[in-house]
C-alpha cells in the first residue's frame, strides 16, 4: 500500500476498499522502520494522524461531500505554521516555537481532508542544497543512504522516495523542491510566485519563496497543487486569478509542442551521465511529435550571484526578528541587552545561516548597496527578459535540473561554493518568478536518479504538468521505487 500513489489511494478510499485509518496505520508503520536510516522526519504525532483520519472515515461513512484529498497522508516541510504543532524551520532557534495558527496551505490540506502525517528536515531556515545544515540530524537519500537528499526540502523529497509519505509540501526559493526532487527520483513543482498563498510559512527570502508539491508521479502533483492554490488576502503577493483545473486536463498532449533548449544549461561542470539522460528525455518529446528549438539565456551565468545577494539581503532583513526577544532562542546567560542579542543569535543560529545573514546585511549596508544589491535587481530584470524572449519561440524550456546527481554526505560542507552550484540551474526560474517542474528520467549506473527540468511561463502551470505528463506516460522512470 506504501508505494501506491496519492491517486491510487484515492481510488481505493473512495471505493470503500480500505479506510483512511488502514492507510495512515500503515504509513505511520513504514514511518517507524525506515525513518531510522532516512531520517526525513522531525515531528510525528501518530495519535493526531490517527484522529484525523479516523474522523475523514466517519465523515464518509456520514455520506458528507469528501474534499479532493480525503484520507490520503501528506508530509509538510517544517518551515510551514502548523496549529499546536512544533514548527522549528530546523534551527536551534525555533526548537520549541509552537505556532498558534496554521498556515494557509495547511488549512487548504484540512479542508481538502488530507492527514497531516508529520513535520519533515530541512536545511536550517531552509538555507542550503543537501539538508545538511538541520540544526537536528542530516536527512539521507533513500537511494543511497551515504548521498544527500538535497535541499532545502531534503526531508519532503526523501519522505516521498522512501515512501513514508505519498505526497509532500516543500518550499522553493531556489530549486529547493526542484533540486531534492530530482535527487531523489520524485517529481516536484515549483509554482509562479504568488500562485500559492504564503501565508505562515517562515521567510527566508521574500520575493523568491514558493510552495508547492513533491509527489510519486505529475497526476498527484497536480492533484496537490490544485488543492493549496488559489488567492489569499492574508497574502499581498498572493494573485487572484481563477486556479485551472490540473488534473482534469492533464492527459490532453500539448499540440504542437516547441521545446527550447538553452545552450547555458548544457556547459561545464554538466556531469556526463546526467546530459545523457537528458538528451533522452529530449529524444522522447521528439518521437511524441515535438519540435526542439535552440534557444539563449544570456544572463543565466549571473543567476548564481544575484541569488545570493538578493536572497541573502532578504533573508538578513527576515531574520532581524529572532533577537531573544519577540519569540525564539533567548541565550542563558548575559551582561546586557546587546550582550544578549549577540549571544541569542550566536547560539540559535548555524553557520551557514549566520553566513547569509552577514553577507546579505553587508549588501545593504550604506556605501555598499548601489553596488551590490541594487545592480542585483537590475540583473534579475534581465533575467527575467531572457525568459519572455525565449518563451516567444517555445512553449516551455527543458534542460537538466541538477549538474550531478546525489553527492556524498560531507562532500560540499567545506566548500561553500561548490553547494551554491548546485543550484545552478534552478535559481533563475526564482528570480523570474516562473513555474518549473522537475520529474524523474534517468538513473546514473550507480542507480542514483536524475532529473529533467521544464520551466514554463507565469501561470502556465497548466501547460507545464501537461508536458511533464506526456514524457511520463511515455517512461516509466517515476514508477521506480527506493528500497531502503
Amino acid at each position: 500500500m506504501i508505494e501506491l500513489t496519492a491517486t491510487e489511494l484515492s481510488h481505493l478510499l473512495a471505493r470503500g476498499e480500505t479506510t483512511s485509518e488502514a492507510v495512515t496505520d500503515e504509513f505511520l508503520k513504514a514511518i517507524k522502520q525506515r525513518d531510522e536510516k532516512v531520517r526525513a522526519f522531525l515531528h510525528v504525532d501518530e495519535s493526531a494522524a490517527l484522529n484525523q483520519a479516523r474522523a475523514v472515515d466517519a465523515k464518509r461513512k456520514r455520506g458528507d461531500p469528501m474534499g479532493p484529498l480525503a484520507g490520503v497522508p501528506v508530509a509538510i516541510k517544517d518551515v510551514l505554521c502548523t496549529e499546536g504543532v512544533p514548527t522549528t524551520c530546523g534551527s536551534k532557534m525555533l526548537q520549541n516555537f509552537v505556532p498558534p495558527y496554521d498556515a494557509h496551505v495547511v488549512t487548504k490540506l484540512k479542508q481538502a481532508d488530507a492527514v497531516l502525517i508529520g513535520k519533515t528536515n530541512l536545511d536550517e531556515f531552509a538555507m542550503g542544497s543537501s539538508t545538511e545544515n538541520s540544526a537536528f540530524h542530516v536527512t539521507r537519500n533513500p537511494w543511497d543512504l551515504e548521498r544527500i537528499p538535497g535541499g532545502s526540502s531534503g526531508g519532503s523529497a526523501a519522505a516521498v522516495a522512501a515512501c513514508l509519505a505519498p505526497l509532500a509540501l516543500g518550499t522553493d526559493t531556489g530549486g529547493s523542491i526542484r533540486q531534492p526532487a530530482s535527487m531523489c527520483g520524485v517529481v516536484g513543482m515549483k509554482p509562479t510566485y504568488g500562485r500559492v498563498s504564503r501565508f505562515g510559512l517562515v521567510a527566508f527570502a521574500s520575493s523568491l519563496d514558493q510552495i508547492g508539491p513533491l509527489a510519486h508521479n505529475v497526476s498527484d502533483a497536480a492533484l496537490l497543487l490544485e488543492t493549496i492554490a488559489g488567492h489569499d488576502p492574508r497574502d499581498s503577493t498572493s494573485v487572484d486569478r481563477p486556479v485551472p483545473a490540473y488534473t482534469q486536463t492533464l492527459d490532453q498532449p500539448v499540440q504542437p509542442l516547441t521545446i527550447g533548449v538553452a545552450k547555458e544549461y548544457f556547459g561545464e561542470g554538466l556531469d556526463a551521465e546526467v546530459e545523457q539522460s537528458i538528451r533522452a528525455a529530449l529524444k522522447v518529446y521528439e518521437l511524441l511529435g515535438a519540435k526542439i528549438k535552440d534557444v539563449s539565456l544570456p544572463h543565466s551565468p549571473y543567476a548564481v550571484a544575484v541569488y545570493y545577494l538578493v536572497a541573502n539581503a532578504e533573508a538578513s532583513s527576515n531574520l532581524a526578528r529572532y533577537d531573544g526577544v519577540h519569540y525564539g532562542y533567548r541565550a542563558k546567560s548575559f551582561t546586557n541587552l546587546i550582550d544578549m542579542y549577540a549571544k541569542s543569535r550566536g547560539e540559535g543560529f548555524g553557520q551557514e545561516v549566520k553566513r547569509r545573514i552577514m553577507l546579505g546585511t553587508y549588501a545593504l549596508s550604506s556605501g555598499y548597496k548601489d553596488a551590490y544589491y541594487v545592480k542585483a535587481l537590475k540583473v534579475r530584470r534581465l533575467i527575467k527578459e531572457d525568459f519572455d524572449k525565449a518563451f516567444a519561440d517555445c512553449d516551455v524550456i527543458m534542460g537538466p535540473t541538477s549538474p550531478t546527481a546525489a553527492f556524498k554526505i560531507g562532500e560540499k560542507t567545506d566548500n561553500p561554493l561548490s553547494m551554491y552550484l548546485s543550484d545552478i540551474y534552478t535559481i533563475s526560474c526564482n528570480l523570474a518568478g516562473i513555474p518549473g517542474i522537475s520529474i524523474p528520467c534517468g538513473f546514473t549506473k550507480t542507480n542514483l536518479p536524475i532529473g529533467l527540468q521544464i520551466l514554463a511561463p507565469p501561470f502556465e502551470e497548466e501547460k507545464l504538468l501537461r508536458v511533464a505528463r506526456m514524457h511520463e506516460k511515455a517512461t516509466d522512470w517515476h514508477t521506480r521505487r527506493a528500497k531502503v
